[in-house]
Parts: C-alpha cells; structure tokens; sequence
C-alpha cells in the first residue's frame, strides 16, 4: 500500500495471485473510476453480452466479510 493524502491506496500488490492469474486476457486492474483509493476491474476492448468468465477461485465471501 502506498499512502498518500487521501490514505490507503490499493495496489496490485495488495492482490492475490489466483485474482491476477484468473483475469481474462482482455480484462485488466487499474485505478477505480469510482474510488480512486481502490482498484478497478477494465476491459481492454468490448466484451459480448453474456461472455462467461471462470472458473474461479479462492474462498466464498458473503456481501458483509468484504
């Protein structure tokens, strides 16, 4: 994490490996658009409606544990 005015920044570093190794060629972490502490998932290039992505890994979270 690096700090700075407005805090804790997420980085890439701050991200699991199997999250990383699971992205889709075309799909990228990078500053939120949304909240700039936190990253946020990008498309490279357009990608078809109902395009499925997996399989995933890692542990189940409910909504309140993250």
């Amino acid at each position: 994490n690096t700090t700075e005015s407005i805090g804790t920044v997420e980085t890439l570093a701050d991200v699991p490996e199997h999250v990383l190794r699971g992205l889709p060629e075309d799909v990228k972490l990078f500053p939120s658009a949304v909240d700039k502490t936190r990253l946020g998932v990008w498309a490279t290039k357009s990608i078809l409606k109902g395009k499925k992505f997996g399989p995933f890994v890692g542990d189940k979270k409910k909504r309140s544990q993250v």
